[in-house]
């Protein structure tokens, strides 16, 4: 069977229609050139050149295989670039989770810009998910990398995944607009005990949840709850209309709905994790061209 030696061997005398010329242009003598034509023409059982002293031509059957002899190292040629592409993570697929909230940080969008700037042929599938859930279906194969909003608390997640942390958001209170503390610079949750919260089920939401209640009993009271909603961006909306007001990460204030106030909290432990996890053991090239770009966006962002 004819290799790619003997197809670009070929092709040079087919260009060239001079064995001589083709040999000069391949850096080699004549002779093996000549060699390996005649074994190519054999092996094919095929004359694929007429030739005498003076002149080279090719044959019908010789003007087709050029086409193909073409086509064929071109295709090995992108096969070639490809494979290495995916080897060093420049190409292949990646299954990327995020809670909603993330969706308004400015990490995710700018990973996913500069990810698109770095490796172009990498396809990404996107999935919103709670944190919880991430991590199970990290573990299991279902995605790749999350962008999480807390760290893993089961001993077997804990063994079995990575965290890059990309940030620590400052919380903040949504308030009201008509709050007497709407105005405020910021302001000491003890300031708020008796009044209306609106959060997100723990069952659904538990990082937030769970921090709203950590914040208040550390300024001596339990957080009264008097509606609930789905999705963080849904909280919005209840305080706009004046239902409550809501532990919300910094970077909702991109949400700019009329009637709202964002007023930050003056509290060492008021912040949300954002970090970007993913399978420890992980040899995926796509996966660590994915981590050392969020590295690459953190810095960009300053965070």
């Amino acid at each position: 069977m004819f290799d790619f030696r003997q197809l670009r061997y070929f092709i040079a005398v087919a260009e060239e229609l001079s064995f001589t010329r083709a040999a000069q242009r391949l850096h080699l003598s004549q002779p093996p050139l000549s060699q390996q034509i005649q074994a190519l023409e054999q092996d094919l059982g095929i004359r694929l050149l007429e030739r005498d002293k003076r002149n080279v031509a090719l044959t019908a059957p010789g003007q087709l295989f050029l086409e193909q002899a073409r086509r064929i190292l071109a295709l090995a040629d992108e096969t070639r670039t490809r494979v290495t592409e995916a080897a060093a993570g420049f190409s292949g697929h990646l299954k990327l989770a995020y809670t909603v909230s993330v969706s308004f940080h400015p990490a995710m969008p700018q990973t996913l810009l500069l990810l698109g700037q770095n490796a172009p042929n990498i396809r990404v599938w996107l999935s919103e998910m709670y944190t919880e859930p991430q991590f199970a279906a990290l573990r299991a194969g279902q995605i790749d990398v999350g962008f999480v909003r807390d760290e893993p608390s089961h001993e077997d997640d804990v063994r079995a995944l990575r965290l890059d942390v990309i940030d620590r958001e400052p919380l903040m209170l949504a308030l009201p607009s008509g709050h007497r503390l709407a105005d405020r610079e910021s302001l000491e949750l003890g300031e708020v005990e008796g009044e209306p919260f609106v959060i997100q089920p723990r069952e659904l939401a538990a990082t937030l949840y769970d921090r709203l209640v950590l914040l208040a009993a550390k300024s001596g009271f339990h957080p009264v709850v008097k509606q609930q909603a789905q999705q963080i961006n849904g909280l919005i909306a209840l305080v706009a209309a004046g239902i409550g007001m809501a532990l919300v990460p910094a970077s909702m204030k991109a949400v700019r709905l009329a009637g709202v106030s964002y007023v930050p909290l003056a509290d060492p432990d008021a912040y949300l994790l954002l970090a970007v996890a993913s399978r420890l053991e992980n040899p995926s090239p796509v996966v660590h061209q994915f981590l050392e770009t969020a590295s690459e966006a953190k810095t960009v962002l300053g965070l």
